[in-house]
């Protein structure tokens, strides 16, 4: 057998490993506060959750290995430029607690702005729509993102760590974070927060982003303030009657990653 063949062989298997570890560990944590705690009467095996499951997949045994990889391959080259290279410098002698506050702020900002523009930018459009397709919108849908759309996310929330000098391993800590944030704030939970949902997102004004129709607000996942400062705040009582799309979707795992590239 040939090596490169035996290495796919040995990247599948690790991969599916992960993604069946991941996919136990997480459904053991949120399946149970989903039931205890829920936002809607929802059934665990709902509308769209096989196509769900495919995104999951999909995501833990390629995509999120390829997004890696890509900003690895970012990190390497910019640590060479002088002038980030002097940011770096400057930036390591702060404690390295700050240096992780500043670059989730920074992060926050960039996201909340990348997001904005998803939902504006035809373009941008075309591929984040796959994820508001769900009709029902719990764990497993989180994870209901287009490749291409999920690495735009990846890269733009992590440019500021990225460039004030954390190593592949802390942007991977990060990346770990955001990704178990975005995986709770899509869940079908409702946990009272009262100020501090100002300060932190929370499921329930992630299911109002989530609310049909294609610019509803709510675009910071992990900092409100920022919907807040910028008007785009919106926390109505109770839950969306209706989540999803105002036009027929492919429902397919398959159609749906193809979609973006036709023109209808």
């Amino acid at each position: 057998m040939p090596e490169y063949v035996q290495q796919a062989m040995l990247f599948l298997q690790d991969r599916s490993t992960h993604a069946l570890t991941s996919l136990v560990l997480l459904a053991v944590l949120f399946i149970p506060l989903e039931r205890l705690c829920a936002a809607r009467e929802q059934k665990i095996f709902r509308e769209g959750f096989w196509t769900d499951l495919g995104f999951f997949l999909g995501q833990y045994l390629l995509f999120i290995a390829l997004a890696n990889f890509i900003i690895h391959l970012v990190i390497q080259p910019l640590a060479s430029v002088s002038v980030l290279g002097q940011i770096h410098i400057l930036f390591a002698q702060i404690p390295w607690g700050l240096q992780l506050v500043i670059a989730l702020v920074l992060g926050d900002f960039v996201a909340y702005w990348a997001h904005r523009l998803q939902h504006r930018v035809d373009i941008l459009w075309r591929f984040h729509a796959v994820h508001h397709s769900s009709h029902e919108v719990d764990w497993l849908a989180a994870h209901r993102e287009h490749p291409l759309d999920g690495l735009y996310t990846q890269f733009m929330v992590n440019i500021p760590a990225i460039v004030c000098g954390f190593a592949f391993s802390e942007v991977m800590l990060l990346i770990f974070f955001r990704g178990l944030w975005a995986i709770f704030i899509h869940s079908n939970v409702r946990i009272k927060v009262g100020i501090f949902g100002y300060l932190l997102g929370s499921p329930h004004l992630h299911h109002w982003h989530h609310a049909k129709g294609r610019d509803v607000g709510n675009y910071a996942n992990l900092a409100p303030w920022l919907d807040v400062v910028f008007g785009t705040h919106y926390a109505p009582e109770g839950e969306p009657e209706e989540m999803g799309l105002d036009e027929d979707y492919p429902t397919r795992y398959m159609a749906m990653l193809i979609k973006p590239f036709t023109k209808t």
